[in-house]
């Protein structure tokens, strides 16, 4: 099997970046996981593991979360310290594509979940299907991912559909699918899981809202930022080209007709 890599890395700066995005993002994945208390939590990917602690509040009890990056569960645990909220999660280090678990907690988990995972894995029905069987009968696999062609602003800045276009070549040099979204229910289906429904998580702000405007458009800038030479050895962007964009992009965010426009694909289903 091959070793999955992440695009963007473990620094200090895309923590900070992922710990951001998390604050944008996770109140709304909470109210879609309609968490009913008591739940069972596997997190697959759980990274920094703020959402993981976040479900395990909400339902109430400790939740599992697994990692493969030693910088992530590292910085995890140090920010599960800092909060008074150690006691939350169990971290584990392990690979989705493998998962963890002892025989005794394989098909006992009522809530199974994955975010952004699946794009940065070169076999994402492996994982859906350790996923699928780590649940219990009846037990909910939620998978949350990218979409990356439902990405538009608008106005469109110069030159950011041909550096877009360029960041997403980067995942197939990977052997990943930057669309995985868009396949999250045919995963379902694949790994022996019953679909149940499917929804999208918005991303995005406009003008009115310049306060959470400014954190998307940063958000952006950090993601193109951080795959700069990746982007850059593939030869169509030189080092001014591709600052002048990340500068377009920044001047953008201060229009007073700026619209930014993003939804995440959201899949949920069942293991029968």
């Amino acid at each position: 099997m091959n070793v999955s890599q992440y695009l963007h890395g473990t620094a200090p700066e895309e923590q900070q970046r992922l710990s951001r995005l998390n604050s944008l993002l996770n109140e709304m994945a909470l109210r879609e996981m309609r968490l009913s208390g008591g739940e069972r939590i596997l997190d697959v990917g759980s990274g920094l593991g703020q959402l993981t602690r976040a479900m395990a509040q909400r339902a109430g009890r400790p939740a599992i979360g697994i990692e493969r990056s030693g910088e992530q569960l590292a910085e995890a645990h140090a920010q599960a310290r800092v909060s008074g909220e150690a006691d939350l999660v169990e971290f584990r280090q392990g690979s989705a594509e493998s998962l963890p678990l002892a025989e005794s907690e394989w098909g006992t988990f009522d809530i199974v979940h994955t975010r952004f995972l699946l794009e940065h894995v070169q076999d994402p029905a492996a994982v859906v299907q350790q996923m699928v069987r780590a649940a219990r009968p009846g037990g909910r696999i939620i998978l949350v991912d990218d979409t990356h062609d439902t990405h538009r602003l608008w106005p469109e800045p110069a030159g950011l559909s041909r550096l877009w276009s360029a960041y997403l070549r980067t995942y197939d040099r990977l052997g990943c699918d930057p669309y995985v979204g868009h396949r999250l229910v045919a995963l379902l289906a694949g790994a022996g899981a019953a679909p149940k429904r499917n929804t999208w998580l918005f991303f995005g702000a406009c003008a009115g809202q310049p306060e959470l405007l400014a954190a998307y458009v940063d958000n952006l800038v950090l993601i193109l930022e951080g795959v700069r030479e990746q982007i850059l050895s593939q030869g169509e962007f030189d080092r001014a080209m591709f600052d002048a964009c990340l500068a377009a992009i920044r001047a953008w965010g201060r229009r007073s007709d700026a619209a930014y426009w993003y939804a995440i694909a959201w899949a949920e289903g069942m293991r029968v």
